[in-house]
């Protein structure tokens, strides 16, 4: 599984978590991990793991997003838009490993699969205030 397919997992899951409360998404994370019944053991707790990590930090990161917008707080943002903006900021405030290029590049991408026309651009001009 290519890392752009790993974080693409995680921001579905990520996006999961504005529908679920807590208890629903212990269900939600385990029906996520059965779907990737193809993919080696290891990846799987790869994804598992980091999308643990981000969840447990949901309130930090959105504060952070928050700090660095204006007009467009985290509650106004389409759901899409800030799934993906969520694993881009924890990728670069906490993945030391992660040029902050890669994982703006990689959420703008995936903004123009699934969000609409503005969203790239929309992606981009928030994580740019991180860099």
């Amino acid at each position: 599984m290519s890392r752009r397919k790993i974080r693409e997992q995680i921001f579905k899951m990520l996006f999961e978590t504005e529908f679920y409360d807590r208890e629903g998404m212990e269900e939600q994370i385990q029906l996520s991990m059965e779907e990737l019944s193809e993919v080696d053991e290891k990846i799987k707790n790869y994804i598992e793991k980091k999308f643990r990590e981000i969840y447990s930090l949901l309130e930090e990161i959105d504060k952070m997003i928050n700090e660095k917008t204006t007009g467009w707080k985290t509650n106004r943002m389409a759901k899409v838009d800030l799934s993906l903006i969520r694993l881009a900021v924890y990728e670069i405030k906490y993945e030391e490993d992660m040029p902050a290029g890669v994982a703006i590049n990689e959420a703008v991408e995936l903004a123009k699969i699934y969000s609409g026309d503005g969203a790239p651009s929309f992606v981009n001009g928030v994580l740019a205030k991180f860099v």
